[in-house]
């Protein structure tokens, strides 16, 4: 084993990743993978979860399951957690990244609306942190990696929901890191800038599109696979043994824009 394949490899490691049949969080499947992990794809959408974990074997060969799961359902990931530790093992490593955003203006937001965001967006964070970080609590081993956003400080325009679940994200994953840190589990956030994502493609207008080029310094999007370094990086626990409470932007300069 050569220097960095010891540093961050994460063979015979066991990654969870909650909504990892979407774009992004499926180009961080795949980079665990890569780095030596077994991974299980838990989504809403089963057909998709278990493609994506089909082209993860075919591609890299490690053991590799799709498990149907509603994140905001605490009952749903208990029965999850259940069956990859039948088929893989202890889970080590977990990615959580379920989301969804809302364009509509703040007077015009239902109830209903806005409890599915916090659901989605934050409910699911703290289930799949409980379900999942407990086995990690008692074994005194394990890395947490909650997806935020650029959105979590100073908010986005027009997504004023999304953007105060990720707040919300970035205050619960420090305040997790706290309390399990003499544990040594590892809880940290990458907020990610604008990425080719499919829950933001029906907002981005040619103005949109416009605006954010403007306010990156790169002056282009992100590609999904420029988040697998951080990823595998928070994911390792020699890499990034001393790393909690972080919240890693990968963003092309976006957040340290002003004018």
């Amino acid at each position: 084993m050569n220097y960095l394949e010891n540093l961050f490899g994460l063979k015979d490691k066991n990654a969870v990743v909650i909504g990892g049949s979407g774009v992004l969080a499926g180009a961080m499947a795949e980079g665990l993978a890569n780095a030596g992990a077994n991974i299980a794809i838990l989504a809403r959408n089963f057909e998709k979860a278990e493609k994506k974990a089909g082209e993860i074997t075919d591609k890299i060969g490690v053991k590799t399951i799709a498990v149907k799961v509603d994140a905001a359902n605490k009952e749903t990931l208990v029965n999850a957690k259940a069956e990859i530790n039948e088929k893989l093992g202890k889970v080590d490593i977990l990615i959580n990244a379920p989301g969804m955003t809302s364009k509509t203006p703040f007077l015009e937001i239902t109830e209903k609306e806005w409890d599915e965001i916090m659901d989605i967006n934050l409910k699911s964070i703290l289930f799949g942190c409980q379900v999942f970080g407990e086995e990690m609590f008692n074994n005194k081993d394990g890395s947490i990696i909650n997806i935020s956003s650029v959105a979590s400080g100073p908010p986005l325009s027009k997504v004023f929901a999304y953007s105060a679940t990720k707040a919300a994200v970035n205050s619960l994953t420090q305040s997790l890191a706290i309390e399990w840190a003499t544990a040594n589990v590892r809880v940290n956030a990458i907020a990610p800038g604008f990425f080719p994502a499919e829950q933001n493609k029906k907002m981005l207008t040619k103005e949109r599109v416009a605006s954010i080029l403007a306010h990156t310094p790169m002056g282009r999007f992100g590609n999904p696979d420029e988040l697998v370094a951080a990823t595998i990086w928070l994911a390792s626990s020699k890499a990034a043994s001393f790393v909690t409470g972080s919240i890693v932007r990968v963003d092309g300069g976006f957040t340290a824009m002003t004018i």
